[in-house]
This record gives structure tokens, sequence and C-alpha cells, in this order.
């Protein structure tokens, strides 16, 4: 992991043996895909331009195969499309983020030196009454790591800018539906890693939809010159694979309902124990240890125990974390962490610090 980037999953410990850290979905890895891996010939390369599988992505979406960009994984398709922005709209562009969200939108652009703009939450993107931002817009639906959604923006910012819509988490929605109407999403770049869906975070491989529109073909064409040689591995053409056929998306679908009672089943949890558990509409969800308890110090004690969480400090919110759903085992194990570690007198605890920002409560 590069210095300064926070992620889920593994620390400097390993894997913890109940790691609600990462947004995956827990009822992975999905068998489709571990078939396919079984029968894997490594010893050939795959296809450069991946020519069959953008056309069977393109099928999926009802899209043009032209219109199907591959990536290493959805963080290298963010540094990419941060160097195609300084391409073809010059190094004194501003990158307008979320202001609480996937850290990568931020730090792309301070590797080439570009201001970045937190977009507030209530934020509708357009600038309001301001002259929009020349530049790179960023969103995400749903977001991490609050899993809510954001947008679409009242008024796409006109070109030269060019806005990102992240759908990584969209098959991870557990309720309500995309606010993003298929003329704005063709309006923008989509972003897909469906690795996250499948349960399989050790593979790598995205792709995005171009929009539509005579300016895209500029942005098609730099984001094709900006492409290493043979972006996915053979693993990552076997995942998308999977993806682009209906039977890998109804595996994600039919985990549905168990999923919405195992992040019921969290929050219930998390409330018995004093926790202030924020909205979300997704399989994860952001939650605040009672005030008379150190967050930092609670996890840390959760982490001795072979239980991980994420701390959500990096996604400035400062107190508290971010949990994902996970199988009534490992709730067990934290519930009774929890019970066990908040038994301890308040003043043996350190007061977490004021001046922590408040979220929706469900």
């Amino acid at each position: 992991m590069m210095a300064g980037r926070l992620h889920g999953g593994p620390d400097h410990q390993g894997a913890a043996r109940h790691d609600f850290s990462t947004c995956a979905n827990p009822l992975g890895p999905c068998p489709l895909v571990v078939e396919a891996l079984a029968g894997l010939d490594v010893s050939r390369y795959p296809d450069p331009a991946s020519t069959a599988l953008r056309e069977r992505l393109a099928a999926c979406h009802g899209v043009a195969p032209a219109r199907i960009l591959m990536a290493v994984s959805a963080s290298e398709f963010i540094q990419r499309m941060t160097a195609a922005a300084v391409r073809l709209l010059g190094p004194r562009i501003a990158v307008e983020v979320p202001a609480q969200g996937y850290g990568d939108y931020a730090a792309a652009a301070t590797a080439w030196g570009l201001p970045v703009r937190p977009r507030d939450p209530g934020d509708s993107g357009d600038g309001g009454a301001a002259a929009p931002l020349t530049g790179l817009h960023w969103w995400a639906e749903p977001s991490s790591p609050r899993g809510l959604d954001a947008g679409p923006p009242h008024g796409f910012a006109p070109a030269p800018a060019v806005t990102v819509l992240d759908a990584v988490y969209a098959p991870l929605r557990l309720q309500g539906a995309s606010a993003w109407r298929p003329e704005d999403r063709d309006a923008a770049f989509v972003l897909h890693g469906p690795n996250k869906a499948l349960g399989l975070c050790g593979l790598r491989g995205a792709y995005a939809e171009a929009p539509l529109g005579a300016d895209a073909g500029d942005w098609v064409a730099t984001l094709a010159a900006l492409t290493p040689s043979w972006p996915l591995s053979v693993a990552g053409v076997q995942m998308l694979d999977v993806w682009a056929r209906p039977e890998g998306r109804r595996w994600v679908e039919a985990g549905r309902p168990t999923l919405v009672q195992w992040r019921a089943d969290l929050e219930q949890v998390l409330v018995r124990h004093g926790f202030e558990v924020a909205a979300s509409v997704s399989t994860f969800l952001c939650a605040r240890p009672p005030r008379a308890f150190d967050a930092g110090h609670l996890r840390a004690a959760l982490r001795a125990r072979d239980i991980a969480v994420r701390d959500a400090a990096s996604f400035v919110l400062p107190g508290w974390w971010r949990l994902s759903a996970q199988p009534p085992g490992s709730l067990a194990a934290l519930d009774d962490a929890l019970a066990a570690l908040l038994a301890a007198p308040p003043g043996r605890q350190t007061a977490s610090p004021g001046g922590q920002p408040a979220l929706p409560r469900r």
C-alpha cells in the first residue's frame, strides 16, 4: 500500500478473521468466477484489445462497443482519467470531488498538482450562482464510505469539463433506485468495477462507458493512448466475462435478500451497543461508537481480537467507522467483543474529540 493511502482489508497484521472493513460482497467469492478460473490457461496473453469482452459488456449495458473502455482497475482508471484531463484541459484545471468519498479521486489530482474542490453533500454540482468549475468532476452512487446516493448534478458542466460517475457500488444497492437517468449517464463517463459485487477483491479488472457526444472522441482517444498494454490479466478477463453474462449478475441479485437481512442485523447490534448509525442504501454503513469511548482505541482493541473495521477519518469523518454486512458468525464475534470492551467504565477510556461531523440517522 502506498504511503498515505488508507484502505480496508489486510493490514500489517495480515487479514482479519472477521473483516468488516471492506465493501466486498460477503457472500462471495462468486462460484461462477471461481469455476471459470479453475480452467484458466495462464500460458497465453489475453487479447490486448479485449475485443470479444468489450462486445459482451456493451451488450450488457445496451451501448456500442466503441464506448467500452477497459481498465486495470477502477483506481487505475481514476489515475488515467486525471492524466487525460490534464492533457486535454491543461495543467491549471481544478478537480471537484465528493466531500466524503474515495480518496483516490483527490490523490490522483494532488499527484498532478491540481487543486481539489470538495463538493458539499447538498451541492448539485452546477456551481450555484458562481461559474461552473472547469475541469474534472467526480460523482459516486452509492458513495463510500456512507453508502448514499449523490447526483445527478442539476446541470452538467459545459465542455470542456468532464463528469465521471463512479458506479462501482451500484450492484450492492439494497434499496431505492438510481436517480441518474439514461440521458444523465450518456452525458458522463460511467465507471464499473464488479470485483466487489462478486466478492473478489483480489481480482483486478474494470471498465468505463464513455459518454455520447462529439466531444467524447478526444477523451476516448486520449484515454486509449494512456492505457497500458494488456490492461487485463486472463483472470481479470474471466471475471468480467462472467459479469457480462446474465447468470453472473443474477448471482448478485439472488443474494440481495440475505444481504438486506445481514445489514439489518449489523445495525441492530451496533444500536444495541450505543452506536450512532447513519443512513445507507448499500451493504455498508457508517457508525460512531458511544461518545464516552475513544473510537481509535476501541477499533485497535477489536483488531487485537481479529476483528477489522474501517476508520473513516480519511473520509473526513473522524470518530466514525465504516462497517460492512457480514455473515452471522462474524457478527456474533463483533457483538461479543463489543459487549466485553464496552463494559469497561467510561472513565477508563479517552473521550472522542468534539466537533465530529453529524450524519443523518436511520
